[in-house]
């Protein structure tokens, strides 16, 4: 007999989880981590189910649950399934598959495929994650949930098998609701032809015609299969994660021009929208109380050189060489110490969509030689931390940049405790993103009580103001919008110390944009969920 579907429980597939330690690599882990309990709030009760990597179930000790079958690339896989209290929200589960394929070097959970073969390896870890959760739901293993939520392309593969494949149609009957996290990644790859491609993961389905597949075949790649059309097409509603990129991805990108909108999926997006299926909700960010035993800015920054060191150490943990970043950031620390001025911070990936201005042509050079230099200028005391993680040519160019400016410290690598302090003790916050979600970076700054400067984009333009609490710029072509970052820079640091300033400051912090209000549309308008 099948079961019903339990009544206000939401069963979320993702890839990453920062409520687990090594579970995040970007904002959507945050994500993950935050809203369940924003949800517990208004009723509603949201398990999580994610691969394990190889290495969550073990350092959370998480219980082991069953061992089953999963018909994939024309055999037959053995996942083992593990649960946990989610530790944020006790009364709901964390749920972890694991099996070999899912496992990446050094205790990843993505890998980086060589330039030719994008997303091969992560596409065929997440197509046969998505065919185990619906076969555990199918079979009775996880219980039906009222409601499915996915996040972004690794989960584009879940709404294939629910639309197309006969074995899984129970699953048609819970409404099935994705949330965008970041467009640009949609995890497309061949529909035949290579041992990473819908032929090799779904041989029955790469067999039915152009025409039935029509959903999920790349509108500029017509021989190739793109995960996240997929999940936009065959959704029941699809969620952008601020009002101001639902509005962005409604128009086709002009990369030439530095605007990235609809990424080619525009069209499908203009659908969902007069379907009245495509929402814009703001992600929130959690504001704890403040403690008694909480270090000071200027304590948090005495901790800086410690920290620096402590990220350094850890990378190089998982590190087989010495990457020349390291040795130059070594050798910054010793000869700076501990920033005792103007301090400018930046957390970010390490990818064009966060890092693409910062590497434009400025005399003979980069911007972000520009901004190292006016800040030198300006005052010769004055630092900028940036801790980031992710493509390696720009790792190259950030610390060909640090061996060249003194005032500069890029440390390579993601490390929590040092992007907190960041955080909470610099004086401006620099997220100059060529296209932005939402962002949850200039919240964590705002939140510590540091104003701003940021590209007036996404996200970005829906939380910061210029002039109350950060400073923004705008410009129609690349070029415009690299002068722009740097005529803001001037803007900002000729107000510091000022009393126009400190207004900033006290509005960077008094700014909210808290769960619950997000949590509530969730419910309403997501989920369709009454009481």
């Amino acid at each position: 007999m099948q079961q019903s579907p339990k009544a206000r429980e939401v069963l979320m597939l993702a890839a990453e989880n920062a409520a687990l330690k090594g579970g995040k690599v970007g904002g959507m882990a945050d994500v993950i981590r935050d809203l369940p309990a924003a949800l517990a709030k208004q009723g509603v009760t949201a398990h999580i189910i994610m691969p394990d990597y190889g290495f969550l179930a073990r350092e959370q000790q998480a219980e082991f649950m069953c061992e089953f079958p999963v018909h994939f690339d024309s055999g037959h896989f053995l996942i083992k399934m593990f649960r946990l209290p989610n530790p944020l929200q006790p009364l709901a589960w964390i749920y972890l598959l694991a099996h070999q394929q899912f496992i990446s070097p050094g205790h990843g959970i993505y890998t980086q495929d060589a330039a030719g073969r994008p997303f091969a390896t992560d596409a065929g870890k997440f197509a046969l994650f998505c065919t185990a959760v619906a076969t555990a739901l199918c079979g009775g293993l996880l219980p039906l949930p009222e409601r499915l939520h996915l996040h972004d392309w690794h989960c584009g593969f879940f709404t294939m098998l629910r639309h197309y494949m006969q074995e899984y149609a129970t699953l048609k009957q819970i409404p099935v609701i994705l949330t965008i996290h970041n467009l640009a990644m949609q995890g497309i790859r061949p529909l035949h032809g290579d041992i990473s491609s819908l032929e090799a993961w779904f041989p029955e389905l790469s067999k039915k015609t152009p025409h039935q597949l029509a959903n999920i075949i790349d509108p500029r790649y017509p021989e190739c299969v793109n995960p996240l059309r997929a999940a936009i097409n065959l959704s029941d509603s699809v969620h952008l994660v601020s009002p101001g990129y639902a509005e962005e991805v409604l128009q086709p990108s002009q990369h030439e021009q530095g605007f990235f909108g609809g990424e080619g999926l525009e069209y499908d997006l203009q659908q969902v929208q007069r379907r009245g299926k495509l929402y814009g909700i703001l992600n929130g960010c959690e504001y704890p109380p403040l403690r008694e035993d909480s270090p000071s800015r200027d304590e948090l920054k005495r901790q800086l050189v410690s920290l620096a060191n402590e990220a350094l150490l850890y990378k190089l943990g998982f590190s087989e060489n010495v990457h020349p970043s390291e040795l130059i950031a070594q050798i910054r620390l010793f000869q700076q110490g501990r920033p005792k001025a103007f301090l400018l911070t930046s957390v970010g990936r390490l990818t064009d969509q966060k890092m693409l201005l910062l590497r434009q042509p400025w005399q003979g050079k980069i911007v972000l030689d520009g901004i190292l230099a006016r800040l030198k200028a300006w005052n010769p005391k004055a630092r900028f931390w940036l801790l980031g993680s992710g493509d390696d040519a720009i790792a190259r160019q950030f610390s060909e940049v640090a061996a060249r400016h003194d005032n500069f410290l890029f440390v390579n690598g993601y490390h929590e405790e040092l992007s907190d302090a960041l955080y909470a003790c610099g004086d401006l916050f620099l997220m100059p993103s060529s296209f932005e979600p939402c962002g949850i970076s200039q919240m964590l700054a705002l939140r510590g009580a540091q104003p701003c400067l940021v590209h007036s984009i996404g996200g970005l333009r829906d939380t910061v103001v210029d002039g109350k609490n950060g400073f923004s710029f705008s410009g129609d072509n690349l070029q415009e919008q690299a002068n722009e970052l740097l005529n803001t820079l001037d803007r900002a640091l000729a107000l510091y110390g000022s009393e126009p300033w400190l207004v900033m400051v006290k509005n960077a912090v008094s700014c909210r944009f808290d769960w619950q209000t997000s949590a509530k549309r969730y419910v309403t308008e997501l989920y369709g969920m009454v009481e």
